[in-house]
């Protein structure tokens, strides 16, 4: 007999599957770490922050995405419906991730993107969901970012589907 923990697991993985549409292969144009790990500008090392130090910077839900690669509820980030013209940053160290001519509206619920800037994310395989995704995090502070799928539009056939409350958004000066 199962039990109603498994049930509901259960539910929450293929409710999981099928908001994703399809399993990725690793793209071949995604960075791998590139970015520089320290700030200097800021005297910031990344790569070297402790969790409490990173519990400073962000708020609860950007931390758990963030850093502990959780996922927002689906259609709860105000990004997904962002139209202006800018730039979407890492919302733990504000690299330059993806520019609005970058996005577009998949229908999933969240903010998504046919390609990255060159050099912004580096990509790893994450089977957690009894599945094989590509998870893909910021390239300079390691930040969870989202999954990218193949079934996204052209020209690349990618789908990066990214946590809002991992980016922001900074409008372009007009």
């Amino acid at each position: 007999m199962i039990r109603r923990r498994e049930f509901t697991l259960g539910i929450g993985a293929a409710s999981l599957m099928a908001c994703t549409k399809s399993y990725a292969t690793k793209p071949t144009h995604a960075a791998n770490m590139e970015a520089p790990m320290t700030d200097t500008a800021n005297n910031i090392d990344w790569a070297n922050l402790t969790e409490s130090q990173w519990k400073e910077r962000l708020t609860d839900m950007e931390f758990y995405v963030l850093r502990k690669e959780g996922t927002e509820r689906a259609g709860s980030s105000p990004l997904d419906h962002e139209k202006r013209e800018g730039t979407f940053v890492c919302a733990g160290c504000a690299l330059p991730l993806f520019k609005s001519d970058m996005k577009y509206n998949s229908g999933t619920g969240w903010p998504s993107f046919f390609t990255v800037i060159d050099g912004a994310v580096g990509t790893k395989e994450d089977r957690k969901l009894f599945m094989k995704r590509t998870e893909y995090h910021c390239a300079r502070c390691g930040g969870h970012q989202g999954h990218v799928f193949t079934d996204g539009p052209q020209p690349t056939g990618l789908r990066y589907c990214n946590n809002g409350v991992a980016l922001d958004f900074i409008p372009d000066q007009t």
